[in-house]
């Protein structure tokens, strides 16, 4: 990169409030792990793209795993208040579909959110992983007592029935988000038509 091409890059932050810049950083920092996971994010590509030097990440995160954290921290909050909030109404199978659009909404314009909590090269013996597990343990959990309450409505109280549906609701979500990441011009609403539709057919 040349001087004058340096010169611009950087530029683009000087005299920018702290709080602004810190969530340039994150934003970028969520797509750059959120694409590649923790394991083969660059903080160099991130410092690039927020248009700052790599030192200051770590002058405002201390390291790249400080850096991780915050950025799975905003995501999984926000997946978890984004669910939390649809599970109030019937226990029937509109509980699915508020559901998947709560997690659409949250994560519009930010797919890669979802990798952050469910990345699969977070050392496993690590606070990262603790710290991604504890989101994951509040999104499963919300997703098997919403199954078992649609189940036990249905009258099918099944142990068996009820820990297949549930790791069939998980592969739905996963597989849902997934999909919508090779379908970026998709909006939430789009995929929660999409899903209605798909669910209507199967369950007329």
């Amino acid at each position: 990169m040349s001087k004058q091409q340096n010169a611009t890059h950087t530029v683009g932050t000087k005299g920018m409030p702290r709080r602004e810049r810190e969530r340039l950083i994150l934003d970028a920092a969520a797509e750059e792990f959120g694409k590649k996971g923790h394991a083969r994010g660059s903080t160099a590509v991130v410092a690039a793209r927020a248009g700052i030097s790599k030192p200051m990440i770590y002058e405002y995160f201390g390291s790249k795993d400080g850096l991780y954290l915050a950025c799975l921290d905003f995501a999984g909050a926000r997946l978890v208040a984004a669910v939390e909030s649809a599970q109030e109404g019937p226990s029937d199978l509109t509980r699915a579909v508020r559901t998947l659009q709560a997690i659409f909404r949250a994560l519009e314009s930010r797919t890669h959110d979802w990798n952050l909590v469910y990345d699969s090269t977070l050392p496993p013996d690590g606070a990262l992983h603790s710290a991604a597990a504890v989101y994951r343990g509040k999104l499963n959990r919300m997703g098997a007592v919403g199954v078992a309450d649609f189940l036990h409505s249905s009258q099918t109280d099944e142990p068996l029935d009820a820990d297949l549906a549930t790791h069939l609701w998980y592969g739905t979500v996963s597989a849902a988000v997934t999909w919508w990441r090779h379908h970026p011009e998709q909006s939430a609403d789009d995929m929660t038509a999409r899903f209605e539709r798909i669910l209507a057919a199967l369950h007329p």
